[in-house]
């Protein structure tokens, strides 16, 4: 915490004058990709701020009724849907984030939604679209390993996994922008749990989890792009 306090923050990238990061990793385009349903288009439960607020909780177990796409479209939406894009240079989306730099891609252990198969996705916010990333049995077992051993990552209907995509914040904000990045997996995830409650699902977030297993299992360097949060989400069972 001490190394990123002003005092120790250098000159950033970007009052240099060096090249801005792209908004958006770049994904194999030769896989297989769904197209989402248009979050504009969406028929969601209505629910007051008020009453989501008061009733959201984190859930560990869920029943076995999946996910639709409509729904997944909608949770995804809410926490990194992109509203707009300003002159190439900054994207203005669902949640809050410093300088509008959104620095996180968004993957899913896909277990149990509908037309999709079991296996890991990403999210390509820009095009409000999912790209098949890594479809091999077991890969939901590795997942729960890399988790220490938390079931409800497989046992659910998806596992939402960030990934923070670094230099994307640190051009401009250098050492502290891993403050920011931290602060900003916060916004997204409690947008997670409130838009949760209006498909009468349930998430629980997870800060546990092997660093190096889990980059090692998506392709991540661990430095320039690494996992930094999880949340696990499912439908609420009857009695809850």
């Amino acid at each position: 915490m001490k190394k990123t306090t002003y005092k120790y923050t250098s000159k950033s990238d970007q009052s240099q004058g060096l090249t801005q990061p792209p908004l958006e990793l770049e994904y194999a385009h030769k896989m297989k990709f769904y197209e989402l349903p248009d979050p504009s288009k969406l028929e969601i439960t209505e629910l007051n701020l008020k009453q989501a607020i008061k009733i959201r909780t984190s859930r560990r177990t869920y029943s076995d009724v999946p996910l639709t796409l409509s729904e997944l479209s909608w949770l995804l939406w809410c926490t990194q849907g992109v509203k707009e894009v300003r002159h190439q240079a900054a994207t203005l989306r669902t949640v809050p984030s410093a300088g509008a730099r959104h620095a996180f891609e968004t993957f899913l252990l896909v277990n149990n939604v509908k037309d999709l198969e079991p296996g890991i996705y990403r999210y390509v916010a820009l095009e409000h679209k999912l790209v098949e990333y890594i479809i091999e049995d077991g890969i939901a077992e590795k997942i729960v390993e890399a988790a220490y051993d938390q079931k409800m990552v497989m046992n659910n209907a998806v596992t939402f996994i960030w990934i923070a995509d670094v230099y994307r914040m640190t051009w401009r904000y250098v050492e502290r922008g891993y403050r920011y990045l931290h602060i900003d997996a916060g916004h997204v995830c409690q947008n997670l749990y409130l838009a949760a409650e209006n498909i009468g699902a349930g998430v629980c977030a997870i800060a546990a989890f092997h660093d190096d297993i889990f980059n090692k299992l998506l392709y991540l360097d661990g430095e320039k792009q690494f996992v930094i949060y999880l949340a696990s989400v499912g439908k609420k069972k009857d009695n809850d």
